[in-house]
């Protein structure tokens, strides 16, 4: 379990193929404080250390993970958000974010707001029941406000410490992100869909 806030940024180094599977080794600056078979989201991913070498660590990722998210496009040198798993005596700071992405949305548009940024999203409008006005969005793992919600399309506003400390600094209009919706709205979706 996450909270959607960022602790930093890392940075692909390799990756490799194992059959279906894609292994990649990431330089953080807080590989040092990891261990093996430690959850760790990577743009709102959950994925296990495996391995870890000087200042990198090692994740694989399977093909159910590889087909929901945007990690297959990840190359030597792209930028991920990472965030350890939550301690049972941290605040959460963000939303309850368990790292499981529901699918990929595309960014609009982006709006530099002279002090902050507005970037709009469009989304598979299956996933319209989960997100209301104002309420919670983790987009590449960072916990955000969602508003102007439409059918498939929301807004989100950027403040200059997340633009700064988060890879979305360098998402671009056309840009593929992972997006995981509300947790209570999904177990509330799936009551109400239960009533017959």
């Amino acid at each position: 379990m996450f909270t959607g806030i960022i602790e930093t940024i890392g940075i692909v180094i390799e990756i490799t193929s194992n059959g279906t599977n894609k292994s990649f080794w990431i330089e953080s600056p807080f590989t040092s404080e990891l261990k093996i078979d430690q959850s760790v989201a990577h743009n709102g991913i959950c994925l296990t250390i495996e391995d870890l070498k000087d200042n990198t660590h090692k994740v694989t990722a399977i093909q159910e993970t590889l087909e929901k998210t945007d990690i297959t496009l990840w190359n030597a040198n792209s930028y991920v958000n990472l965030e350890r798993s939550l301690l049972p005596t941290s605040r959460i700071d963000g939303h309850l974010v368990q790292g499981h992405v529901d699918g990929t949305g595309i960014c609009k548009a982006i709006k530099n707001l002279q002090g902050s940024w507005q970037m709009e999203f469009e989304f598979d409008k299956q996933f319209a029941p989960y997100i209301i006005e104002k309420g919670s969005i983790c987009i590449n793992g960072v916990s955000l406000t969602a508003f102007d919600v439409k059918k498939k399309s929301f807004k989100v506003a950027i403040i200059p410490y997340t633009y700064e400390f988060t890879c979305l600094q360098f998402l671009k209009e056309g840009g593929v992100v992972n997006l995981e919706f509300d947790l209570i709205g999904k177990y509330i979706n799936r009551k109400l869909s239960l009533k017959e």
